[in-house]
């Protein structure tokens, strides 16, 4: 078990110098309809069905580091060249590095929509960072939750906390008056429900929730065996 707040401050110091983050891949993709996207490197959670592998588990070794500026530029050209309209950053988890982030944001052209994709624990953490990030009118935020309740959370992330800072963050993004939708990764029909029932205590019950499908590619495949998970998923 580990902590992601203590996690993402130790993969924050690998991944972040300055304004600069490390990135492994910039590519046209079609989610969305067709969306610019660039691959980072590192997160704060270790999901057994993530389907990254290096980009997470070996920061180290992983990417190279771009400036704000750049990367902003290189989604924008991808964008410009295939005709898309919008544009995310993916791989890992895009708000460690908040400076970093804020910047490709305040470079980003407001005629685009930026796709926001996080597991929301450190907006959850800093109610601050939510409040920064409303400013931009064209971002559109991604939360992708790791199962239905802090002991599905547990067991697909094996982290001891975080569920409920996903959770915190849903309200300081209702709060902030932000665009935002919610994706949701559980196997446990009740436990479902159960959340869709918060989701209403919470006055979020009209937000967009998508489950998001779990892709049983090979090595994502062997990670869920040798958890003894797999069953969840096929």
């Amino acid at each position: 078990m580990y902590n992601p707040l203590e996690l993402s401050k130790k993969i924050e110091k690998i991944v972040v110098e300055n304004n600069l983050k490390k990135y492994y891949r910039f590519r046209p993709t079609g989610f969305y309809g067709g969306i610019a996207t660039a691959d980072t490197v590192g997160c704060n959670l270790r999901c057994k069905f993530c389907w990254s592998s290096n980009s997470v588990w070996n920061a180290m070794d992983t990417g190279e580091f771009y400036s704000s500026e750049v990367v902003a530029d290189t989604l924008q050209g991808i964008t410009d060249k295939k005709g898309y309209h919008q544009l995310r950053i993916s791989g890992g988890e895009p708000t460690i590095g908040k400076q970093h982030l804020i910047q490709v944001l305040e470079s980003i052209k407001s005629t685009y929509v930026f796709i926001l994709e996080t597991n929301g624990i450190l907006l959850g953490y800093d109610k601050k960072y939510v409040e920064d990030l409303s400013i931009f009118k064209n971002l559109h935020v991604r939360v992708c939750l790791k199962g239905a309740d802090s002991e599905e959370f547990s067991l697909f992330t094996g982290a001891e906390i975080g569920f409920e800072y996903q959770l915190t963050a849903l309200r300081y993004l209702r709060d902030a008056h932000m665009n935002f939708n919610i994706a949701l990764v559980s196997t446990h029909q009740e436990k479902k429900q159960n959340f869709f029932k918060k989701l209403v205590e919470m006055n979020l019950e009209k937000v967009m929730i998508e489950e998001e499908e779990i892709k049983l590619y090979p090595m994502v495949r062997n990670r869920l065996q040798k958890e003894k998970l797999l069953h969840y998923f096929e």
